[in-house]
Formats: structure tokens, sequence, C-alpha cells
């Protein structure tokens, strides 16, 4: 059975939303550690949800809590992040259309 066989666009696209919502939390909660002086969450961590999926919720949590939009080279390694997946997306986009059914 092949992976695209169980991946479905709806899975997929809960996936998503979840990982999104996991990455947005994750900058809101740093954030808000900074402000209070608690322990941060690692730059590697916010990167990760990142590169999980969460690319979309990272950008929306940085632009919303106004964290870390500055900061390099977490920002050039986020906007690589982001760059990998929309050409790894262009790439399933044609692999799949031309998938034999």
């Amino acid at each position: 059975m092949a992976i695209f066989e169980l991946v479905t666009a709806e899975w997929l696209t809960y996936y998503l939303i979840g990982i999104s919502f996991v990455s947005f939390a994750a900058f809101g909660t740093d954030k808000w550690y900074a402000e209070t002086g608690q322990s941060r969450i690692s730059e590697a961590t916010l990167l990760g949800w990142a590169l999980l999926g969460g690319t979309l919720g990272a950008y929306a949590g940085r632009q919303i809590f106004r964290h870390k939009t500055r900061k390099q080279p977490f920002s050039s390694d986020l906007h690589f992040i982001a760059a990998a997946q929309l050409v790894l997306l262009v790439f399933l986009a044609v692999y799949l259309a031309e998938w034999p059914d």
C-alpha cells in the first residue's frame, strides 16, 4: 500500500491546521515567557514546529505577537523552511497529477 493511499487531502488539511495552531501557540507562549522572565522555548523548537508543517502558524504568531520578526538568523531559517515547503508542495502537486489511477 502506497503512502499516498493512506494520506488523504482531508487528513492533511486537519494535520496542517493542528500543527499550525501548535506553532502559533508556541510563539505566543515564548513571547509571554520573554516578557515575564521565564525559561524560553528554544529557537530550534520554534523552527521545528514550522518544519513539521506549522509554517503558517509560525508566520501568524510572529506578526500577531510581534515576536522574532527581526531576529537573524532565525528569520532567514524560517524563510528557508517556507521556501523548501513550497518547492515540496509544487513537486507533489506535479507528481500526484501524473500519478496513475
